[in-house]
Order: C-alpha cells, then sequence, then structure tokens
C-alpha cells in the first residue's frame, strides 16, 4: 500500500511537470514581438508641404516684429505675382483671360502712344521757356498736334484688332468691347517697361 500511494503521487507530479506551459516556447512560437518590445521606436512621418511651428514670440515686441516681416513678405510675394501676371495677385480690371489676351495684341506691337506722354512733356518743358524764340513754341505745338493724330488712328487699329481677335476666340465673352478697348489704348499709350502685369510675349510675336 504505501509503494502504491507513493506511486500514484510521482506520476501524478509528473503529469503535472509535462503540462505546464512554456512561456518562451508559446511566445516563439505564436507571438510576432513588436518594435516596442524590441526597444525599437517607428520613425514619425512628416507631412509634405506642412510649415514647421515657429516658436512662441518672447514677448510682444518680438510678436509684432515678426508680423511686420510676415506682411512684408506678403506683400513682396503679391507685387512680384502681379507682375508676372499670375491669375490670384491681379487686379479685378486684368483679371480673366480676355484681358490676357488684350495685353498680349497690345504688348505684341510697337504703338506710337507710348512716345505720347514723352512728347507731351517736351511741349510742356517749352512752352514754360518764355526766352524762346517763337517758332520754336509752333513746332512744339504742331509735333503735339501730329503726335496725338497719329495715337488716335493707332489707337482705333488696335481696337479693331482687339475686336476681332476677342470675337473669334472668346465668342460667348460677357466683357464689354467699350472698356476693352479702353484697356488696350491704355497700355499702348504707357512705356513698355511700367507697364503692370509686365509683358508676357515679345515684340512681333504672333498672337
Amino acid at each position: 500500500m504505501p509503494s502504491l500511494f507513493r506511486r500514484k503521487s510521482e506520476d501524478s507530479d509528473s503529469s503535472v511537470a509535462v503540462s505546464t506551459p512554456d512561456p518562451e516556447a508559446e511566445a516563439t512560437k505564436g507571438h510576432t514581438p513588436s518594435k516596442r518590445d524590441l526597444g525599437k521606436q517607428t520613425p514619425k512621418r512628416t507631412i509634405a508641404g506642412r510649415r514647421v511651428a515657429e516658436p512662441p514670440a518672447a514677448n510682444r515686441r518680438e510678436a509684432a516684429k515678426r508680423m511686420r516681416e510676415k506682411m512684408r513678405a506678403e506683400r513682396v510675394e503679391a507685387r512680384t505675382g502681379m507682375a508676372n501676371g499670375e491669375e490670384r495677385y491681379l487686379l479685378p480690371r486684368d483679371k480673366g483671360p480676355v484681358r490676357r489676351l488684350v495685353r498680349d495684341i497690345v504688348d505684341s506691337r510697337r504703338t506710337i502712344g507710348t512716345w505720347f506722354f514723352g512728347t507731351t512733356f517736351l511741349v510742356m518743358i517749352v512752352g514754360f521757356n518764355r526766352n524762346l524764340n517763337p517758332s520754336i513754341y509752333f513746332a512744339a505745338n504742331a509735333l503735339f498736334g501730329l503726335m496725338f493724330l497719329a495715337t488716335a488712328v493707332d489707337s482705333v487699329f488696335i481696337s479693331r484688332t482687339v475686336k476681332k481677335m476677342v470675337k473669334q476666340r472668346f465668342p460667348d465673352s460677357t466683357e464689354k468691347l467699350g472698356r476693352l478697348y479702353f484697356y488696350a489704348i491704355m497700355r499702348a499709350i504707357s512705356f513698355r517697361f511700367i507697364r503692370n502685369p509686365k509683358p508676357q510675349v515679345k515684340v512681333g510675336a504672333a498672337i
């Protein structure tokens, strides 16, 4: 009897030992360790286009300085965009494909009107000088009249070209032709280097 009881306890101990699970074996068998378990960290992705947040200003003076610099940068950006003809920076009078076409028509040709203001300025200088010969006054006035007539004729040709090309390319446009004529003439009598937006085509380019 004692031997029988001893054998039973040994069998139970051995059965308990066999049935005890091995945590390492279970981890190796059915569990894949994560990067956190291995002591690694997943690198954070940076979103493209997101601006890096600026550190907070130390005081009001620093905040005001940053605001001024930001406004100055925005003005420079808007001025450059307007000069380059970017649609979102243009004034209402310059926006739209029809207005762009009118600008290209004027910028692609040499206009007599570009010298109209120069002639007017010269005539004014002559008129303020009372010591000149009267014949010089007469010549200056004749030159002014000739330039005015030539500018008027050139403006008529520009207006006819604008009307023709707008009707061809934008037949459904609601732009009033009178406003387009005025827009074209005002640009035509301005010197090329002071036109805004800047000319996007060269003189003689096909439109």
